[in-house]
């Protein structure tokens, strides 16, 4: 069993600041609409291009499900809440015609390593519907032997039957939003589910046989103490899920209106949450889960936690992933996508995607094309955050620059983080210690030249 490294309250606080969650870099914070729907198309022809020297690398596709029942406080999602069913028609119609269209760029037949469906929540759609969704996708692409086939499902309306045909529609990975188990935080964000209910499902699931089940918690909710978030930690530890994400709750009322339903005096305290993080990490480590990094643990067995061992951890928009780097096709409202050197996002609004599509075009309004700078920093970036180390030698053999040179200011921000314990710095490599684990996304923030240039052009989530 992994042993935790100690998480004083005093260092949880003295580096709980807001940071990058850098599942890309640039951060998806950094697109505006200078790069749009040509440029997204150009990006496509660009791999199509590609692939006529060379083997085909997979895909991964992302579909965004906007509709939701009914409305969680806490949640800052694109979505659209709705009882009206029938809404999806028009939008599986949408998504049609936008398969079409990277189907024209790309070809049939695409291959496809990773699929997940997120939202809003994907299991608003009925049975038939997902049938649709999934013959759709499956004109266009070609899922792979092995691929990871992933869904986000809403406890409260799912069941063992639902359960069974997404496990008879190929998906072999689920997640279940479960946020938190104490009833009164669960009233006061109007998202009440029984443990008793979710325990029925993840034994479903396994019985199932899909191959990973993951649980989402979120601590800094209204009303949660340190004592009733153990009580959480210690129900879902039981339940077993192969994989665990614990987010921090941001609470930004003016960006999302639903959180202007929460009572700002009920919210937790820094040191409340600060000792709320801290006892989870010790919690789910103590019940044999391993810290992945960032917010995710796993058990010992899962794919991811053996990826981490090995040295073989990704990172993409859906976080940590087993998955080798590759281009990613977002459909759907307000998806995002990579191509090549290109990040993209659709339209945010559901008038303004449809738009787009019912005349023929994709429907991005917002992007960035990498500067040979975003490339070398996304690449020492992501050695931060998915192996912890970051060689020099492979950094200049392979952009041709010296370290010590190139990064002089950088190197020399990390002595800070070294005093603290967070990094060890060597003469041929930086090196994250246990205890810098936790912080990993703070040392990876040292060489994010644009946070620097810009660092108040947004809002991120608290490291700790």
């Amino acid at each position: 069993m992994e042993s935790a490294p100690l998480l004083s309250d005093e260092l949880l606080r003295r580096l709980d600041r807001p940071g990058p969650r850098y599942t890309s870099y640039p951060t998806a914070d950094r697109m505006d609409e200078r790069f749009g729907a040509p440029e997204y198309r150009a990006a496509l022809q660009q791999r199509a291009a590609r692939l006529g020297s060379g083997p085909a690398p997979a895909l991964s596709v992302y579909v965004h499900v906007p509709f939701c029942e009914s409305v969680c406080y806490y949640c800052a999602c694109n979505k659209v809440v709705t009882r009206h069913h029938e809404r999806a028609a028009d939008y599986l119609r949408l998504i049609e015609a936008e398969v079409a269209l990277h189907a024209a760029e790309l070809g049939r037949g695409a291959a496809v390593s990773q699929l997940h469906l997120g939202g809003g929540t994907p299991t608003f759609l009925s049975d038939a519907e997902l049938d649709t969704l999934m013959a759709t996708l499956g004109s266009a692409f070609a899922l792979q032997p092995g691929a990871e086939v992933s869904i986000e499902v809403d406890p409260r309306t799912a069941t063992p039957a639902r359960l069974a045909h997404l496990r008879g529609l190929g998906f072999n990975r689920v997640s279940f939003g479960v946020q938190d188990f104490d009833p009164a935080v669960q009233q006061a964000v109007h998202r009440e589910q029984s443990l008793a209910s979710v325990q029925a499902l993840i034994e479903a699931a396994r019985g199932l046989g899909f191959a990973s089940i993951n649980t989402d918690l979120i601590y800094g909710l209204p009303r949660q103490t340190p004592a009733s978030f153990e009580r959480t930690v210690a129900q879902v530890a039981a339940l077993r899920p192969d994989r665990i994400a614990l987010y921090a709750y941001a609470h930004l009322p003016e960006r999302f209106k639903p959180q202007r339903r929460i009572a700002a005096a009920e919210l937790p305290e820094a040191g409340q949450r600060i000792r709320m993080l801290g006892g989870a990490i010790a919690g789910f480590i103590g019940h044999g889960y391993e810290y992945i990094g960032m917010d995710h643990f796993a058990l010992p067995g899962d794919a991811l936690a053996v990826a981490r061992r090995e040295g073989r951890l990704h990172r993409n928009f859906q976080g940590y992933t087993t998955q080798p780097d590759c281009d990613l096709i977002g459909l759907g409202v307000s998806a995002i996508g990579r191509v090549g050197d290109t990040y993209s996002q659709n339209a945010k609004s559901l008038p303004e995607y449809g738009q787009a599509l019912r005349e023929g075009r994709f429907a991005v309004v917002r992007g960035v094309a990498l500067t040979p700078d975003d490339r070398l920093r996304r690449a020492l970036i992501m050695a931060l955050m998915c192996q912890g180390r970051l060689s020099f030698e492979a950094v200049e053999r392979a952009h041709g620059l010296r370290m010590h040179e190139a990064f002089a200011d950088e190197l020399q921000a990390l002595q800070g983080l070294a005093d603290e314990g967070l990094v060890a710095l060597r003469p041929d490599a930086v090196e994250v210690t246990p205890l810098g684990w936790y912080f990993v996304r703070t040392v990876a923030m040292t060489f994010d030249r644009r946070l620097r240039m810009q660092p108040g052009r947004t809002a991120y989530s608290r490291v700790a």
